[in-house]
């Protein structure tokens, strides 16, 4: 089971915070290490906005925001809109039903290496009857094209799948990353016939995690063990957002759009009440003038647990 660690230091949000006003010399300093302590906690939500013609809408200040938990409005304490180096982990289906997708997958996957943040510390989970990493054992998360390239052709698509052990052991390898903002992209036809974990147990570590899951649904119509719905409801439990593409030549432009999406999305922290339900909802909302309708999403409910001063992410 993944711990819970959904609240981020105040500190941390800070550090993201100062980046936005930092000078040259100082972020280069700043961005060697982006995580300090505190014993202040708050929720940490990753947001993303969007328009009315789903374009990405960047640059939006801390007064565009308006957070609600259990309907009643939150002061946010920490805000960045900046593009913050994030722990990502891409989780690639080596099934055999994924033998002849897989050239076009690495593709994409070695396009949203590109398009993402330069001090991004990724990792690779290959997966099909087993689950493992594909990076050397003494390399838990590199920033390398090369290095990635070579975990992504670990191993040879064959054998059944595996889907929830290869989500379990990404969320425990991405809590080990020094990012405060985590996200996995997941690609597979969603099928499992081989895990020794079960749905129940993934969905609850996901709702437990901080992470952001992308997902991208590729399989055969007729492919009796695809489950798309699985994959729509990893993304949306965790605040990410799923693809089922029509075509193979759609990964690629849907990789680097994701890449966009995490570098494009907000930090909004805020200190919770130390009183109320353990159960507690949470509501995001933006608007800015000459915007239009914004479309907010984000994580909408958490669990607090006081014993720990903890409040974990739904």
């Amino acid at each position: 089971m993944v711990s819970s660690l959904g609240v981020a230091s105040v500190a941390s949000i800070v550090a993201l915070g100062v980046l936005l006003g930092a000078s040259p010399a100082a972020q280069s300093s700043q961005e060697k290490d982006f995580t300090l302590s505190t014993t202040s906690r708050l929720v940490l939500l990753d947001v993303s906005v969007k328009d009315s013609n789903g374009g990405f809408v960047s640059g939006l200040g801390k007064d565009a925001f308006k957070v609600y938990e259990d309907g009643k409005l939150q002061d946010i304490s920490q805000f960045a809109n900046a593009d913050v180096p994030v722990t990502v982990g891409l989780v690639i289906d080596e099934s055999g039903s994924m033998r002849p997708k897989r050239p076009d997958v690495i593709t994409a996957a070695l396009e949203f290496f590109h398009d993402s943040n330069p001090q991004d510390e990724m990792f690779v989970v290959n997966f099909n009857e087993k689950a493992k990493l594909g990076l050397p054992p003494d390399m838990p998360f590199s920033d390398k094209t090369s290095e990635l390239r070579g975990a992504l052709f670990q191993g040879t698509p064959d054998g059944r799948t595996a889907l929830y052990d290869a989500i379990e052991l990404a969320l425990q390898h991405a809590m080990l990353g020094r990012r405060d903002k985590k996200a996995l992209i997941v690609v597979s036809d969603g099928g499992d016939n081989a895990s020794r974990s079960t749905q129940a147990a993934v969905m609850r570590d996901v709702l437990e995690s901080v992470t952001t899951i992308y997902t991208i649904g590729i399989f055969d119509e007729d492919d009796p063990d695809k489950n798309p719905g699985v994959l729509e409801k990893l993304a949306h439990v965790s605040g990410g957002v799923t693809y089922l593409p029509k075509k193979l030549d759609q990964v690629i432009p849907i990789c680097k759009q994701i890449a966009k999406d995490i570098r494009s999305r907000y930090t909004i922290g805020y200190v919770p009440p130390s009183t109320g339900k353990p159960v507690r909802h949470i509501k995001v909302l933006a608007s800015a003038p000459g915007h239009g309708n914004l479309v907010v999403r984000a994580r909408t409910s958490y669990v607090y647990s006081p014993q720990s001063e903890a409040a974990v992410l739904k």
